[in-house]
């Protein structure tokens, strides 16, 4: 992409209406910040949550905001109406490869079993040289915590190579952290031989 028409930052997140208030917060801010970096906002185009917040951040902002959305989704209403641009796909798996492809750095925020989901597998792209950009676990009051002790103990179980463990995402507590390892330059990564 042009510098006119820069690559974006992903946010994957929650959609789910009970998060609190300080967690909607956060992600309002996050959005503005990615808004004031001049970067396009990438989420998954959902109308509630953290996802919908982000949105609206980067939108109060000035910013450029891109929904990637399956059909389904999209008739039943689930997508937010005041985006950029609304790109609506065949299914999940379309959603998650362009989600990706628009991105320069991704960053995850609190959320349930499809951000988990999709943080692990945009990890392992990166592991396999699928994907070269930066991934950021946003751990807002600790809530990756335990995730980041389940990859601690893959590692000391031989099952996880350290290096990796290293190497393939960082962890910010801020979004103001979060933003900056997004949009740091990415270390190259080197699949070794031995996992």
């Amino acid at each position: 992409m042009s510098q006119s028409n820069p690559k974006g930052i992903t946010v994957y997140c929650a959609s789910s209406t009970h998060a609190g208030e300080r967690l909607m917060a956060t992600a309002r801010h996050l959005g503005e910040l990615i808004a004031r970096s001049g970067h396009p906002v990438i989420t998954g185009a959902g109308n509630m949550g953290l996802m919908a917040a982000v949105n609206d951040g980067a939108i109060a902002a000035g910013g450029t905001t891109i929904g990637v959305i399956p059909r389904f989704m999209v008739e039943r209403g689930w997508h937010h109406s005041g985006l950029t641009r609304l790109e609506v796909v065949d299914d999940m798996h379309r959603r998650k490869e362009m989600m990706a492809s628009l991105a320069m750095g991704v960053i995850a925020l609190p959320g349930g079993f499809g951000t988990l989901e999709e943080l692990l597998e945009i990890i392992t792209w990166r592991q396999l040289g699928l994907y070269s950009g930066n991934i950021v676990i946003l751990s807002v009051d600790g809530y990756y915590d335990r995730l980041l002790d389940m990859f601690e103990h893959g590692v000391s179980s031989g099952i996880i190579n350290r290096d990796h463990a290293s190497a393939l995402f960082t962890v910010a507590t801020t979004p103001e952290e979060a933003v900056k390892q997004a949009l740091a330059e990415p270390s190259p990564f080197n699949l070794s031989p031995k996992f």
